[in-house]
Parts: structure tokens; C-alpha cells; sequence
């Protein structure tokens, strides 16, 4: 090797961004195991690359004595003290020992030792690139689709969203281009692995803090996200600011953010309610659109009884029960919805049982058409993302 070969070195360092220094200590690693290899492995020896010339050195280590019985671990003191006069017995010396048909051997190794590091920080690069991703999203570009798993185009690398992250009804055509969110980056042997997702409630999230500044800002926060993916979204919001209208900032002028985010879901709907820490106002907030007339609430049980008016509650448990069940995933309580006609003839019940001041879990007489829900696990808190997100 020479100095065109430390040149090309200091390209690569440029271009790829791997060290020289660390491609000379690798290949003079690899080097040492070649020389191992073709002559033998009884002397204690070290390779040695001029980082300036290139020049490819082989030094054996050596026990320094008057007289040599295996020149293989000992020089003779007379021919020592002649590059160092200082030298006395039992010194350890660098010997020079590099084989004259070496050069060959170097040149094979340093290439396969080159071109390994090159893919070696290649696969680095990009799983450190879409680490740094993970819960965020990106755009790809379909590249193939079947019934299992979508491939998607990532520029550098493919991404893969299999069934379970896909939204139902979605078209995933050839050369398409859309966001997604990044659920999980590994790196495996063949190279980073990047698992995609389009029906994740924090796909909502981010989608919202880049089309709304004052999300990115801190200023207005997603508290919390309950989703169908392809059908419908509920997501509830604060303002740290009483001068800025949470719903107001989402929406936008002319509902323009919030109808950019449902272009991207393709037309998936979204219902934006302002959050509240009263658990009665939070739910009545929930049930939007339906208009609510009362919340009643029972810590114990972590359940709330809602009167709705009875031209309302169709509207209000939703297509088959959907609207009502997004608001207990979004709020974390159990709710039963009842229409005001309902509700009358249960307190009349209720009157003349004598449990009027019960629960609703100490009586077991209900109207037929009780309407309750639960929240479930699959409701997306994002209170603690976004406050770990403003400390960072």
C-alpha cells in the first residue's frame, strides 16, 4: 500500500463517514490474523500501518539474550544494542519481521477489511438516522403490498407495516406517497429492521404538531386520543395559554389544519373537545356532538351516569355505539347513557324501591334500553409523551 491508498482512506472518511483511524486499526487487526494464518503463529508479532505513507510494517516482539536458542522469541544481544546501545539482556525489543511476499496479502485483506466497514457503517448510519425516528412519523412510498405486510420506500431503506398496524379499508397502491408512524426500529444482522404503522393513535398526534404550531409549542396539549382507524378519532386538548382556544388552534382558519390531517387519514373523522380536570365537563365534552343535560359521577366505581335529551341519544351512543364508546376509551370512564324519559322512569323506580341515593352498581333494575361503555385498553394517553418531549 502507499500514500494513494491512505488517500483513498481519507475519501471514504469524507464521503461515507468512517474514520480513517478506524479503518487502519481494523485492517492491521486483519492483517495480523493473515499473517497468522500464512506463517505461522509462534511469534509474539504486531502489524503497524503509517498513517501517512501507508507502508505496512510487521514487528515480532523478542526477549533480547546472549546467546539465541528460538529466533522466533529471541534476539542476540550483540545485534540489539545496534539500533539501541542502551539495550541490555532481557530487554523486550520490536524486531522487524515483515515476509517479502506480505505486500500481496496486504493488499487483498485491507480491500475485503475496507469494503466490510463500509456496509458495517452504512447499516450504523441508517439505524442510528430512523432511531432517532422512533415515535415520530415519516414518509414512504409504497413499494409492494399483499395480504400480510405493505413494503415501503424510506429513501435509504425499506420499511414494513404488517396487517395488524394497517387501517381497514385502506388502498396501499404501487408508488404511492404517505406519512406513517415509526413503531419500532431494530438493528439485526442484515441491517436495520423498521416496523411501520398507519392505524396507531400517535400517528394523530404527530400529524396534528406538524400542521399546529402551538401543539409543537407547547402552548396547546393533546391530553389524550381514542381511535378507529379509518372510521373515527376523538382527541381532546388544553391550552396552557387562557388567551388561545385549544379547539379553535386545531381546527384552524377555515377548519384548514385540522381538514390537511383528514386528507392524510383519508377522510377519516375527527372530533376535537377541549379537555378538562372536572371528570363531569369532561365527559359531557366527549359525547360531542350530542347535547348533554347531566353528568352524574361515582368515584368509586370510576363510572358517570349522562341524561341526554331523548331526540339526543341516538346521536349520542353513536353508529353502533361508536361515538359513545370512543368517549369512555378517551376519558377512562365507564359511561351509561340514558335519554331524559329513561332517566325518569329509573328514578321512579329508584323512588319507590328506596334507592333513590344508590349507586347504579348497588340496584339491578334498569331500563331495557340502557346504553353503558367502558373504557379499554385501547385508548392513547399522551399526556406523559408530551410533557417528556417539552422537558427535552
Amino acid at each position: 500500500m502507499n500514500v494513494e491508498f491512505i488517500h483513498a482512506l481519507e475519501q471514504i472518511e469524507k464521503e461515507k463517514g468512517i474514520s480513517k483511524k478506524v479503518l487502519i486499526e481494523a485492517m492491521q487487526e486483519a492483517l495480523l490474523s493473515a499473517y497468522r494464518k500464512n506463517f505461522g503463529n509462534d511469534e509474539n508479532i504486531s502489524v503497524n500501518i503509517d498513517s501517512q505513507t501507508g507502508r505496512i510494517r510487521v514487528y515480532a516482539t523478542k526477549t533480547v539474550v546472549k546467546e539465541v536458542k528460538n529466533s522466533a522469541t529471541e534476539v542476540a544481544l550483540e545485534q540489539a544494542i545496534k539500533s539501541d546501545p542502551s539495550i541490555v539482556e532481557g530487554d523486550l525489543v520490536q524486531v522487524e519481521s515483515t515476509p517479502e511476499r506480505f505486500g500481496r496479502i496486504a493488499a487483498q485483506t485491507a480491500k475485503q477489511v475496507v469494503m466490510q466497514r463500509i456496509r458495517e457503517a452504512e447499516k450504523n448510519l441508517i439505524f442510528e438516522e430512523f432511531y432517532s425516528k422512533e415515535n415520530d412519523i415519516v414518509t414512504g412510498i409504497i413499494q409492494h403490498a399483499d395480504k400480510k405486510n405493505v413494503i415501503v420506500d424510506l429513501g435509504r431503506i425499506e420499511g414494513i407495516m404488517p396487517a395488524s398496524e394497517q387501517v381497514p379499508n385502506e388502498k396501499y397502491l404501487f408508488n404511492k406517497r404517505m406519512k406513517f408512524y415509526v413503531l419500532e426500529v431494530k438493528n439485526q444482522s442484515k441491517g436495520p429492521s423498521i416496523l411501520l404503522s398507519r392505524s396507531h393513535p400517535s400517528l394523530i398526534k404527530r400529524l396534528f404538531e406538524l400542521e399546529v404550531p402551538e401543539i409543537f409549542n407547547g402552548v396547546v396539549e393533546i391530553k389524550s386520543i381514542a381511535r378507529e382507524a379509518g372510521s373515527r378519532t376523538k382527541m381532546a386538548v388544553w391550552s396552557h395559554d387562557s388567551n388561545v382556544d385549544p379547539v379553535g388552534a386545531c381546527v384552524g382558519q377555515r377548519g384548514i389544519r385540522v381538514q390537511n390531517v383528514v386528507e392524510e387519514l383519508n377522510d377519516e373523522k375527527i372530533d376535537i373537545l377541549k379537555w378538562s380536570p372536572n371528570p363531569a365537563e369532561y365527559i359531557s365534552n366527549s359525547l360531542s356532538p350530542a347535547e348533554v343535560i347531566r353528568v352524574e359521577i361515582f368515584e368509586d366505581e370510576k363510572a358517570a351516569r349522562v341524561t341526554v335529551p331523548d331526540h339526543q341519544l341516538s346521536l349520542a351512543i353513536g353508529k353502533e355505539g361508536q361515538n359513545a364508546r370512543l368517549a369512555a376509551r378517551l376519558t377512562g370512564w365507564k359511561i351509561d347513557i340514558k335519554s331524559e324519559s329513561q332517566m325518569r322512569k329509573l328514578l321512579e323506580q329508584e323512588l319507590f324501591a328506596g334507592n333513590l341515593f344508590k349507586d347504579p352498581a348497588e340496584t339491578n333494575e334498569e331500563p331495557e334500553d340502557s346504553e353503558e361503555y367502558e373504557a379499554t385498553e385501547d385508548t392513547e394517553d399522551v399526556d406523559a409523551d408530551f410533557e417528556e418531549e417539552q422537558e427535552e
